[in-house]
């Protein structure tokens, strides 16, 4: 695949990095990556969608190669953040594609901006119960920003790293789960990593679970065509969480990916965009006079 020069754009005085490729005149897919995530976690889908599709991948603030500011990290100025990138490069509506808190910020964009949303994809997706990864529960206590200052140094990563090459050349085969958190915990060597990576946890998370519900909040808006993607093998969300989607989102379809862990879309690449093609071309073919702005 070739690798695809991101773009930048300031908003509200602030860089944002992004990916902007394919079809001008295809339907647009926004991509939203989760907690210690970054575009990487899906660009090696653009080759699959951007021959029809036009493709937008931001990093988030606090993420990756956008800025990391200290502010507010909630879903709102997230979803406000995308649609901010929306109208300065002139589109009017999206396909969301939200992994993890990138689900609950899509989940946010579509309460308040619904007139902007075709539909919505949500893989592994926040907001839909209580429960979660007790790692990422930790990250709500007093003195995390301490901790995770000695465990994300420079000396424990290579000390990690070390230990990993020497697992590797005994047979042991990392999935993606872990190359995709080892990926993001690498990233955390700064301080103004680490302050967005706790902000952006404690605006969803505390130490009994996730704070934030869309049950509340999608009831009253009318709903639009929606996708759960999950794998079967997850330990940051359980799976069983599809089931309160559809609680949420009447109608939805679910697409579970057996063996799969917290990234299915990283597991199981080509079954990803086939689904993901197959939901839209199907949802476009159905005439919708209800949905909003049609």
């Amino acid at each position: 695949m070739a690798h695809m020069a991101p773009h930048q754009v300031v908003l509200h005085g602030h860089e944002l990095s992004y990916v902007d490729s394919g079809s001008d005149s295809g339907p647009v897919l926004l991509f939203i990556h989760g907690i210690l995530g970054s575009q990487r976690q899906w660009t090696h889908l653009v080759d699959d969608l951007d021959d029809d599709h036009r493709v937008l991948i931001p990093d988030l603030f606090g993420h990756g190669e956008s800025a990391k500011p200290v502010g507010d990290y909630s879903l709102s100025a997230h979803a406000a953040t995308l649609r901010d990138l929306l109208d300065h490069l002139d589109i009017e509506r999206v396909t969301l594609v939200g992994h993890s808190l990138g689900g609950g910020i899509a989940m946010q964009f579509f309460y308040l901006f619904p007139e902007r949303v075709d539909r919505l994809v949500l893989v592994a997706s926040g907001g839909l119960g209580r429960e979660v990864n007790l790692v990422l529960r930790s990250a709500t206590l007093p003195g995390a920003a301490q901790v995770l200052s000695v465990i994300a140094s420079a000396p424990v990563l290579s000390r990690m790293e070390a230990l990993g090459r020497g697992a590797t050349k005994v047979g042991w085969r990392p999935g993606s789960d872990i190359n995709a958190i080892w990926r993001g915990f690498s990233s955390l060597g700064d301080r103004e990593s680490r302050q967005a990576f706790l902000a952006t946890t404690r605006a969803v998370i505390d130490i009994g679970g996730q704070t934030i519900s869309a049950h509340g909040h999608l009831e009253d808006v009318v709903p639009c065509p929606t996708m759960i993607v999950w794998g079967s093998k997850d330990r940051m969300i359980p799976a069983w969480h599809a089931i309160s989607a559809q609680r949420a989102v009447p109608e939805c379809r679910v697409e579970l990916f057996e063996g799969a862990g917290h990234f299915p879309h990283l597991d199981d690449p080509d079954r990803f965009a086939r689904v993901l093609r197959e939901f839209i071309a199907d949802d476009a073919e159905a005439e919708r006079p209800d949905r909003p702005g049609a």
